[in-house]
């Protein structure tokens, strides 16, 4: 793949290429090992020429699996044009099948009050025009789902709080793709400005620091260190969020 030179790419002990196909609106990686290739998520669906352009820039007419960190439309808008163009079976929570087989999009909760009046004032407005082209699934998780039978030392973890059935991908214990449950766009936070359930999302955090990972990438923005992580869920923790029991 010769021009992955020129998109961020993470590699991983085990030699698996984590490529960032997309950033801006909404991420987009490719996770593969040369012979199986695996996309996570596949952002709104006007930039679905500019997605599949950069795919064939990498020589990529082949997805065996599409991963989606849940169901919003910036992330599964064009998980339908994926599956029929690339042949992808489409990985899901159960929490959120509805959603995709509906084309919906769940609106979760303002964390700030910008954000909870943004919520209040412009999303029912606006929901009519976050529907997406439906897309049935192949595969559901429930709380794990282990990627070594497709040729991985990765797996998928349930991770809600932002949304129901969101979902990280934890690559040879050491790159978490994190969806939305962290951000990367504000500075010395990973904090996210929409969530469902602030708490239930701060439990996920916590699931996620007992890997041993040290990069966490979110879906919107750059990608987040360890320390950085931590930091911020330790602040978060005295403010009251409490972690749940599992």
């Amino acid at each position: 793949m010769p021009s992955s030179a020129k998109l961020k790419t993470w590699k991983t002990k085990n030699a698996y290429s984590i490529i960032r196909i997309l950033r801006g609106r909404s991420n987009v990686f490719l996770l593969t090992d040369g012979t199986t290739n695996i996309l996570v998520d596949t952002s709104v669906p006007r930039l679905w020429n500019k997605l599949k352009k950069r795919l064939y820039t990498l020589n990529i007419n082949r997805i065996d699996y599409l991963i989606l960190t849940h169901t919003h439309f910036d992330h599964a808008g064009n998980a339908r044009k994926i599956k029929e163009t690339y042949g992808a079976r489409v990985i899901i929570h159960q929490a959120e099948t509805s959603y995709l087989t509906e084309g919906e999009n769940p609106m979760p909760r303002g964390t700030t009050l910008i954000t909870r009046c943004i919520v209040n004032q412009l999303a029912k407005r606006f929901m009519k025009l976050l529907k997406y082209s439906p897309c049935p699934y192949d595969i559901t998780i429930d709380k794990v789902l282990s990627l070594e039978k497709y040729g991985f030392n990765a797996y998928i973890t349930h991770t809600p709080g932002h949304s129901p059935g969101s979902v990280s991908v934890i690559i040879d214990n050491e790159v978490a793709l994190v969806g939305d449950t962290m951000f990367g766009v504000f500075k010395g936070s990973a904090f996210p400005p929409y969530a469902e359930d602030v708490g239930l999302m701060m439990q996920s955090w916590g699931s996620l620091l007992r890997t041993d990972c040290s990069v966490f990438i979110p879906f919107h923005g750059s990608s987040n260190s360890r320390q950085l992580v931590q930091k911020d869920f330790l602040k978060r923790m005295k403010n009251n969020y409490r972690e749940r029991p599992e």
